[in-house]
C-alpha cells in the first residue's frame, strides 16, 4: 500500500465525519485490504486529531459480542481511539447533530489507576491496574454508507467510534463475576436488547486484557486515568433525535442518555 492511498484513505473518512455525510467503503474505493494498512489510517487521523489539540481519554475495543459480530459480519475484536471531547455523563442530552448514522451498545467501562506498558500485561496487573467500572453507553457511528463496511473499513474509521456516556457511581471489582453481568437496554422506556458479560470474548476482563497487550504493542499503551470500554454485551440499538436510552447492569447501576 503506497502512502499516499492511506492519506487518501484518511482523509476521505475525516471530510465524511466533518460533513456528517457516509462516504463508500473506503476498503474498495482505496484497494485496502490489510488490517496493517487499516489502522496505519486510523493511526493518521489520530494524529491529526492530537495536533489540533483533542486529547485522548481511553480506547474502545469493539466487535466482541457474537452477536455484534454476526451484525457486521466480521469474525475478530479491534480497537479505536477515545477522546475527552467524546464523553457524555448520566443523564446528558446529546446532540445529534455531532453523529452521522448512530446506534448505542450497552457496555461496561473499566477505568485505570495504573499504566499497563506491557506486551505482555498480566491478568493479575491487569486486575491491580483497574481503579474502578463503570455501566456505560457507547454511542457508535460509522462514516461508512449504510454501515456496509468490512473489518477493514471499520478499523480505518477509529473502530466506528462516537461518542460514549459513562455512569457517575464508581464499582469495584473485587468479589464481582463480570461474566455473569446481565444487561438491560431500554428505548424509549422499551426493551431494546438484552446481554451478559459473557457476550464479552468470555469475560470483559479478558477484552480488557487483550486490549491492553494490543495496545502497547501498537505503541499507545493504556495510562492511568484511561477508560476502557470493553465491548458489546449484546446487539446494537438504532437511535435517533427524540430517542431516549437507559442501561441497566446488574450489580454496575445504570446510566441514561436522550438524542435532541
Amino acid at each position: 500500500m503506497t502512502h499516499p492511498s492511506l492519506h487518501a484513505a484518511a482523509e476521505a473518512l475525516a471530510r465524511a465525519r466533518d460533513s456528517r455525510t457516509p462516504c463508500p467503503r473506503v476498503s474498495e474505493r482505496f484497494d485496502i485490504h490489510s488490517l496493517a494498512d487499516a489502522y496505519a489510517i486510523q493511526d493518521l487521523n489520530t494524529r491529526v486529531a492530537l495536533a489540533a489539540g483533542r486529547r485522548l481519554s481511553g480506547r474502545k475495543i469493539g466487535l466482541t459480542s457474537l452477536a455484534v459480530q454476526q451484525q457486521l459480519g466480521v469474525d475478530q475484536p479491534d480497537f479505536g481511539m477515545l477522546f475527552a471531547d467524546m464523553e457524555y455523563r448520566d443523564g446528558d442530552a446529546i446532540d445529534s447533530s455531532r453523529l452521522i448514522q448512530p446506534k448505542a451498545e450497552g457496555e461496561i467501562a473499566f477505568v485505570l489507576g495504573r499504566d499497563l506498558p506491557h506486551v505482555d500485561t498480566t491478568l493479575a496487573e491487569l486486575l491491580r491496574a483497574v481503579d474502578h467500572v463503570l455501566p456505560a453507553l457507547e454511542i457508535v457511528d460509522s462514516a461508512i454508507e449504510d454501515w456496509k463496511i468490512t473489518l477493514v473499513d471499520t478499523v480505518a474509521d477509529n473502530a466506528s467510534s462516537g461518542l460514549y456516556v459513562l455512569g457517575k457511581t464508581p464499582v469495584s471489582l473485587a468479589g464481582l463475576d463480570l461474566a455473569l453481568e446481565g444487561m438491560l437496554l431500554e428505548k424509549n422506556a422499551a426493551q431494546a436488547a438484552i446481554g451478559l458479560g459473557a457476550a464479552c470474548m468470555g469475560n470483559p476482563l479478558d477484552a480488557c486484557l487483550w486490549l491492553a497487550r494490543t495496545m502497547a504493542a501498537a505503541g499507545r499503551p493504556l495510562q492511568a486515568g484511561d477508560v476502557l470500554l470493553s465491548g458489546a454485551l449484546g446487539p446494537m440499538v438504532q437511535v435517533q433525535a427524540g430517542d431516549s436510552l437507559r442501561l441497566r447492569l446488574t450489580r454496575l447501576g445504570e446510566v441514561s442518555c436522550r438524542f435532541v
